[in-house]
């Protein structure tokens, strides 16, 4: 037994030596670029990686950091950042995900933690970089590259990097799990749906798994006002009356955010006013009636082309509506990108041609594989995979009902069995991925460790606010956190998570 102990602790070390070494390992279609072995101390990201990610300059451990270039294709060229535990690596591997159009490492926050847990961790670019374009222009003339940003780039850094672990420690992990948000949930759900195999529990939060269809309803968005300028005007007098009226009525425990937009049940109607016959000016205490139909839209069913089918769903009661500005110029290309490069390959192409009944079905025909919206997972499942899905509903980038949406596919798809291996949890007052004045930090790896490994599935979740000190149960879905009735409405201990009330 003593012999069997050496063993394992000696293949969960990485020396200089062996860290090096790995340099000269053999990958089909990739490469090595480097294996530096780097001792404790803070690591620093690369401006690349964006804003937030060198909030964390605490020490990690010392560590074997491998670069590898995963070349499927000859138009591939995929970054990957692995970093290996030094000692005491833990036996699993977690792998992060990106943000927007990628386009650089960007999860380094996640992988200082899954550092100091004794995880080995690894990030990817999805194959493509600035000097590619901003936004989709990466995607010009270069279909390879397009898939590699949709799937293929998450796969193969997780086939590779395993096998890389595998060599490094003699023995492969026992658990690989992946944890993204948003561009990051996508590559989650992606992940469960075409590559099952490849992790063991995934955690997706806010997932714009609808990237075609989302990038597509807002940038319609702003087609629709530049075509209706009186539209676009009125947001800049309204937005804040519209947000102000909506809290007042259904905020009320007075918490500065609406716990279950669920229950709210507000009628523009009743901040609407009559507009005199000529009258060009806005205002800044009511809607007019044709403001109010447009409100009463973006917080409905969502954008529907004019048969009825839906393009993408509709914002929730409680996530504020922006003040967009108005002018001449095209939608941003953050946003039009999917519409002028992904769908017509053509950057100079107009959004004055754009048509949403003609166009949308040519887009999904040629770039639907972007979007991760098959419900069945069932695959994934008998892999005894775990799934974790969270969303703020507070989110004014992605709306919460998407993520709701897609879950209530898997159980329709799936029957009700499907919540043994799929749990979505709704967080009040959340903004997009975390942030805002709702509960929105918890531990997710933890509570996925425990899942998968030991099958305790999560009922609830412990949630805090750092800065308020509030604290609240987060609810499996489609149960909510009610109040009950008696003490500090800041305390967890004074909430239960039961079925909706309605």
């Amino acid at each position: 037994m003593l012999t069997l102990f050496a063993a394992a602790a000696l293949a969960s070390a990485v020396s200089t030596a062996n860290c090096t070494a790995l340099s000269e390992f053999s990958l089909k279609n990739a490469r090595i670029a480097s294996a530096e072995f780097v001792p404790e101390g803070p690591f620093r990201a690369p401006a690349s990686a964006g804003g937030g990610t060198n909030a964390d300059l605490q020490p990690i451990p010392a560590h074997c950091r491998v670069k590898m270039v995963l070349e499927p294709t000859a138009e591939s060229a995929i970054n990957v950042d692995l970093w290996l535990p030094a000692e005491n690596w833990n036996g699993r591997f977690l792998a992060v995900g990106n943000g927007g159009w990628a386009g650089a490492i960007q999860g380094y926050n996640d992988m200082r933690m899954a550092l100091r847990r004794g995880y080995a961790t690894a990030g990817t670019d999805t194959g493509h970089s600035a000097a590619d374009g901003a936004n989709g222009m990466f995607a010009l003339g270069n279909q390879e590259k397009l898939i590699d940003f949709a799937y293929r780039a998450i796969h193969q850094m997780a086939e590779k990097s395993k096998a890389v672990i595998t060599k490094a420690y003699a023995q492969a992990p026992q658990y690989s799990y992946f944890k993204g948000c948003s561009t990051g949930g996508r590559q989650g759900l992606m992940s469960a749906q075409r590559y099952p195999e490849d992790f063991d529990g995934i955690i997706a939060g806010a997932p714009a798994n609808q990237h075609i269809h989302m990038h597509v309803a807002q940038s319609y968005q702003h087609i629709f006002n530049n075509r209706n300028p009186e539209y676009a005007n009125s947001y800049q007098y309204t937005a804040d009356l519209i947000n102000r009226s909506i809290l007042r009525q259904c905020d009320a425990l007075k918490e500065g955010f609406v716990n279950e937009p669920r229950q709210c049940d507000f009628d523009f109607q009743t901040i609407t006013c009559s507009k005199k016959a000529g009258d060009t000016s806005f205002s800044e205490s009511c809607l007019w009636e044709y403001q109010n139909q447009e409100m009463a839209d973006y917080y409905g069913d969502g954008l529907r082309t004019s048969d009825g089918k839906l393009v993408f769903p509709g914002q929730a009661f409680g996530s504020p509506i922006p003040r967009l500005p108005f002018d001449f110029r095209p939608p941003e290309a953050f946003l039009f990108d999917t519409i002028r490069i992904l769908g017509f390959q053509n950057p100079n192409y107009s959004w004055r041609d754009f048509d949403l009944d003609r166009d949308l079905p040519l887009i999904d025909a040629r770039v639907g594989f972007v979007d991760a919206t098959d419900p069945n997972l069932r695959e994934f499942q008998h892999n005894g995979g775990k799934l974790l899905m969270y969303h703020g509903w507070a989110d004014d980038r992605i709306t919460p009902r998407n993520s709701v949406q897609y879950y209530e596919s898997v159980i329709q798809e799936m029957g009700d069995d499907a919540q043994d291996m799929a749990r979505l949890f709704m967080v009040p007052g959340m903004g997009h991925c975390s942030g805002g004045p709702g509960p929105y930090e918890f531990e997710l790896l933890t509570t996925l460790e425990r899942w998968r490994e030991e099958n305790i599935a999560p009922a609830t979740l412990p949630a805090r606010n750092p800065e308020s000190g509030l604290s609240r149960p987060l609810c499996t879905w489609p149960q909510t956190a009610a109040y009950t009735g008696s003490g500090d409405v800041k305390e967890a201990s004074n909430w239960r998570c039961e079925e909706l009330k309605q």
